[in-house]
């Protein structure tokens, strides 16, 4: 099959297409997560799988088309964040944002997942996510608003664990995961009471082997 053509080259019904096939994908992302067939996604679309593939090489192409702009809104907020003046409100403004990110797509967490492995510009923009969220973590335990013991992984852990709640209750509860969000922030913020002390994080090849299990790829071609 031949290689897509850049956006920029498209005539005008190739880019309708393209446009087309996008949407029906972050559509069935957001409902099913990525283990949707591109025959599906091209039927929700209403064109035929050749067409698919004149416009994307493979799934995690058009994986990287559809969640391209979600990423980079989440690494430029992210590094917003880390610049400001008063790290924990803004370190609380940035959870939120990224939760209801991920809550509002079964896929946007699976592509996080999975970043780096096959889709390139997600994985570029979670390189750039997780360098801010360390500076912003750095930043607020060091004017004592955040809990020393906190490690930078424990806010990804943060994520995925929300982004999960948020795919169970998604039919009967869609914004209980603010709730569990404001309840796991108030045990990390530093607020001078006594705390239990957490468990050690995880040696580093350990938590390596962890993410890289989780982030096999799962995807149906």
């Amino acid at each position: 099959m031949s290689h897509p053509i850049p956006e920029r080259g498209l005539r005008a019904d190739a880019l309708r297409n393209r446009q087309r096939l996008i949407q029906a994908a972050h559509e069935m992302f957001a409902e099913r997560g990525l283990d949707v067939s591109l025959d599906d996604i091209a039927s929700h679309a209403g064109v035929g799988i050749a067409t698919m593939y004149r416009r994307f090489r493979d799934k995690y192409e058009l994986i990287d088309a559809v969640f391209e702009q979600h990423f980079t809104d989440m690494a430029d907020a992210a590094e917003a964040a880390a610049a400001a003046t008063d790290p924990w409100p803004a370190l609380v403004a940035y959870f939120e944002f990224a939760c209801e990110r991920m809550a509002g797509s079964r896929g946007m967490t699976a592509a996080l997942e999975r970043s780096g492995y096959h889709c390139n510009q997600v994985g570029m923009q979670s390189v750039r996510i997780e360098a801010a969220v360390e500076k912003l973590a750095q930043r607020a335990k060091g004017d004592g608003s955040l809990r020393a013991d906190v490690a930078p992984a424990d806010f990804f852990g943060l994520i995925f664990t929300v982004g999960a709640l948020a795919d169970i209750t998604r039919t009967v509860a869609p914004t209980a995961w603010r709730r569990h969000l404001a309840l796991i922030l108030d045990g990390l913020n530093n607020d001078h009471r006594p705390r239990r002390p957490l468990p050690l994080p995880l040696p580093a090849t350990h938590d390596t082997d962890i993410r890289t299990a989780e982030q096999t790829p799962r995807i149906n071609r």
